[in-house]
């Protein structure tokens, strides 16, 4: 293996350990909702805030990111946003009320937002675009160790011990973290950083977390429904204030010019869309499972690690798919296929068999992570070297803001389906209409593939077309009533 080589597969590799942190701490959170509701002694729908106040975080203060990773160097930025996650981990495990809750994790995001962008930018702006998608790939396939040994550890933790210890075991993974990006990751930095945006940030971080924050406190959890619609009123007017000011802006902190390029606003909208749906699986599975079919935390671990086995096993041989079949064809049908199996999650029943749900999971998140693959690599398919740090904050505040709208969107079909049914209390028969919403909103984002060009993404993708096959597809296309 050579220098170039081990180059290409170390970095991903270290990096990874953040992502390895983070996605095992969102798992186990998500397992453990029910005992930590029941401890805090709240209605475990209300802790969806604990999930979003974390999203609102990210999305908040990854504008940033980009800019402070070129200003002060990318591993000194990473190792600093490594210590305020832990911190924040800390503050999790000692708090005593929802308010504290959440607050703890909206620390914990500031670290996360800073952590995982900057390390995603270390990798593309040393990986050639031949080689990105297998670099994704790399990074991507320890991060997704967290995923399938989250589940069944965070039921194990709040099975048999207390939850609070879900969040003392980031301490030693982070530490780790620290040591070996001082070690073998180089502080990368921009020679020429333009000043930063305060008033764009400014407007971005309070519009994103009004917006948001209405949003997730919708059903009245934590503060009025009237303080909700004020939250929401707000939020969309700074942001409509920061839309202006962006177009007039030298250096905006959120570059909207980005959108102009067709793959990067597939990516945002099709992938924000696919987001939406995707993202209330985390919230909607494990209540299911254990207030709608009465199992225990750990019995409900065991189950869901399948969805993450299967997108383990996805990122070994995605950019084999991508090369074989390209960007469009891949994100057309596999979109299809992705919430067939979202839906058939709200088929399940306290009589499934187990093995069928292990099934459907399993084969549930081998598509939906070839999907998050292809939306990801295609978005910065076409992105200059230049503005890739701008491209990186824009592309994960939006994923951010897709998913904690669909933990509120997926609270929102709880609720209403149980107000239609009149059930007191969340049943097994008030999540079956849940996921089938959740689902039918990530198939929207067909539209979007739908719309992208037969080579979009080839350089990334490998995937190589005669100009008799593009001209044939551009016709089919074009035909009337396709």
């Amino acid at each position: 293996m050579g220098p170039a080589v081990s180059r290409n597969v170390l970095v991903p590799l270290i990096v990874a350990c953040a992502l390895f942190m983070e996605n095992m701490d969102s798992t186990v959170l998500s397992t453990s909702l029910p005992v930590i509701a029941q401890d805090l002694a709240v209605d475990p729908i209300a802790l969806k805030l604990a999930l979003t106040s974390y999203l609102v975080s990210l999305a908040v203060f990854i504008p940033v990111s980009g800019w402070m990773a070129d200003r002060f160097g990318a591993r000194t930025i990473f190792r600093a946003a490594i210590g305020v996650f832990m911190g924040g981990s800390l503050l999790c495990a000692l708090a005593h009320s929802l308010e504290w809750f959440v607050v703890a994790r909206f620390v914990q995001g500031m670290g996360g937002a800073m952590m995982v962008p900057v390390g995603r930018l270390v990798i593309l702006r040393t990986v050639p675009k031949a080689q990105m998608v297998q670099a994704l790939a790399y990074l991507t396939i320890p991060a997704m160790v967290g995923p399938v040994v989250g589940p069944p550890l965070g039921g194990l933790i709040s099975t048999f011990f207390d939850w609070r210890w879900i969040f003392f075991i980031n301490i030693p993974i982070g530490l780790v973290g620290i040591v070996l990006a001082s070690v073998f990751i180089e502080n990368v930095r921009e020679q020429d950083v333009p000043p930063l945006d305060l008033p764009g940030f400014a407007m971005t971080a309070v519009g994103l977390s009004a917006l948001m924050m209405g949003f997730a406190t919708g059903g009245r959890h934590l503060v009025s429904e009237e303080v909700s619609v004020l939250l929401v009123l707000a939020g969309t007017v700074m942001l409509y204030f920061y839309w202006r000011h962006a177009r007039r802006a030298e250096h905006p902190v959120l570059d909207l010019a980005l959108l102009r390029i067709p793959t990067f606003r597939a990516s945002v909208a099709g992938g924000g869309l696919f987001r939406i749906g995707v993202g209330a699986v985390p919230f909607l599975l494990p209540l299911m499972l254990q207030l709608g079919f009465g199992l225990n935390a750990l019995q409900s671990g065991l189950l869901t690690f399948a969805a993450a086995a299967g997108a383990l096993f996805m990122k070994t041989i995605a950019a084999r798919i991508l090369r074989m079949f390209g960007f469009r064809r891949t994100l057309v049908v596999n979109c299809v296929l992705a919430c067939a199996f979202l839906a058939a999650t709200g088929l399940f029943t306290p009589e499934t068999p187990h093995v069928v749900i292990i099934t459907v999971l399993l084969i549930g998140g081998f598509f939906r992570s070839l999907q998050f693959t292809s939306i990801n690599a295609v978005g910065y398919a076409d992105v200059t070297s230049r503005d890739m740090s701008l491209a990186t904050s824009f592309a994960s505040v939006a994923q951010q803001i897709s998913l904690s709208m669909g933990v509120a969107v997926g609270a929102l079909a709880l609720e209403a389906t149980g107000y239609v049914r009149g059930t007191d209390g969340l049943t097994a028969g008030d999540f079956g209409p849940a996921f089938v919403v959740v689902a039918l909103i990530s198939l929207s984002s067909l539209a979007f593939w739908l719309r992208l060009a037969p080579d979009a993404g080839a350089e990334v993708s490998g995937h190589a077309r005669t100009s008799r096959q593009i001209t044939a597809e551009a016709v089919q296309d074009n035909m009337p009533g396709h």
